[in-house]
């Protein structure tokens, strides 16, 4: 649901990198301030270990609670993943499982077990200093209440994408980015970074709102999310999703409420936040200090889609409460099984299922990093705001794509 962006620093760090790469030709080099050309080789070689291997070979019966999970809970999320696989140029390696996929008795776990285990190979995700474990966090499908229109206590905009932000592609120069996306606007004929959150609430009569809320916070945190339903006066609910974004990198505002004295790094959770910020409405400005640390901003488009269906993601397909997980594509390829072993939120009581990857996010970056879908409403907002467990992932591949 939310894409990630190539910031301007990160660009120009690209060229800082290649520069710093040329001194000694061994990959960057701390150069001495004020020193105007490169350090001269001591003649000592520099060691380091190589980064690891990001998947590696794994074994089924090592796989923690690969036996006892519901797989046929993860089937329907599998079949969407096929639909969104279809039509890529993987698709001839993943056919095969999915056409047989079709044909599986749902209520027969044991062969759905023997489906998995033999169309395809696990492979653990590992991280470049070689542990195993990574962060997993937590997201939902918020409710908001609003109006096609700004009226009595609807006076907080959902924007539209504006006209004026561009989206640059840069895989074309460099195909190592196709991942990423430069986002910026036009001042004459040269791009420069788009506003911030700052910024842009000192324009905002210059932005087109697609609906009209009544609570500001609740809007923060659908930009953290990416997608919502909006109920309108009427009982009628609007589907809302990512329709594009700023090109700012993301703050947390958590660390930044802990660096204030407000929260302590041990209380951090969506909920805190959430009651720090009702507590000082009172006080705008305040508020508005800590949210603009943030200046990420999202804008939203309306989406047509079944009332039962999830929100929209990465893969272009809708999301599964519960077996849909964010992930960094740059590792585990979208659409692909991946078995989570964690624990649920505030819990030692252990969370080991079948998941799909089928979204993206700005802030899940890394090989062992995982955001897991609740679902819709309040009961999954509480679970997804609650979590950031320590787990481990393993992919599992199809013939040709693992290796």
């Amino acid at each position: 649901m939310k894409k990630r962006q190539l910031t301007f620093a990160a660009l120009m760090s690209l060229s800082l990198a290649a520069l710093l790469a040329g001194c000694a030709g061994t990959g960057p080099k701390e150069v001495p301030a004020g020193c105007p050309v490169c350090p001269a080789p001591t003649g000592e070689k520099e060691v380091t270990a190589p980064p690891a291997k990001p998947l590696q070979a794994a074994r089924w019966e090592d796989i923690p609670g690969w036996g006892q999970d519901d797989l046929s809970a993860a089937l329907p999320a599998f079949l969407s993943s096929c639909r969104g696989l279809a039509g890529r140029k993987e698709w001839p390696l993943w056919r095969p499982a999915c056409d047989e996929a079709r044909s599986l008795n749902p209520q027969d776990g044991a062969a759905l077990r023997r489906f998995f285990e033999s169309r395809f190979t696990p492979y653990q995700v590992v991280n470049p200093d070689g542990s195993r474990e990574g962060l997993i966090t937590g997201y939902y499908e918020p409710l908001l209440h609003g109006s096609r229109k700004a009226e009595g206590a609807y006076r907080y905009p959902l924007l539209r994408v504006p006209k004026d932000l561009i989206t640059v592609d840069l895989s074309a120069v460099y195909p190592e980015l196709k991942h990423l996306r430069l986002r910026g606007r036009l001042q004459g004929n040269r791009v420069v970074p788009y506003w911030s959150r700052e910024e842009m609430a000192r324009r905002m009569d210059q932005y087109q709102a697609l609906l009209w809320v009544d609570d500001p916070i609740e809007l923060f945190f659908l930009q953290i999310q990416g997608s919502g339903r909006v109920q309108l006066p009427d009982g009628s609910l609007v589907r809302v999703g990512y329709g594009d974004q700023n090109g700012r990198p993301f703050q947390p505002i958590g660390r930044v409420l802990v660096e204030r004295g407000e929260l302590k790094p041990d209380q951090v959770s969506m909920q805190s936040i959430q009651a720090w910020t009702r507590a000082n409405q009172g006080q705008p400005g305040k508020v508005a200090s800590v949210l603009n640390q943030d200046p990420s901003y999202v804008f939203f488009k309306e989406l047509n889609l079944p009332p039962g269906d999830g929100p929209v993601g990465a893969l272009g397909v809708p999301l599964t409460a519960e077996r849909s997980l964010a992930v960094d594509p740059r590792t585990v390829p979208l659409g692909a099984p991946v078995f989570l072993s964690a624990t649920y939120p505030n819990s030692p009581r252990p969370l080991q299922r079948l998941m799909l990857a089928q979204d993206t996010g700005g802030a899940i970056r890394g090989p062992v990093r995982g955001d897991f879908f609740w679902g819709f409403g309040s009961g999954a907002g509480n679970q997804a705001g609650k979590m950031k467990q320590r787990g481990q992932l393993w992919v599992f591949l199809p013939p040709g794509l693992g290796g």
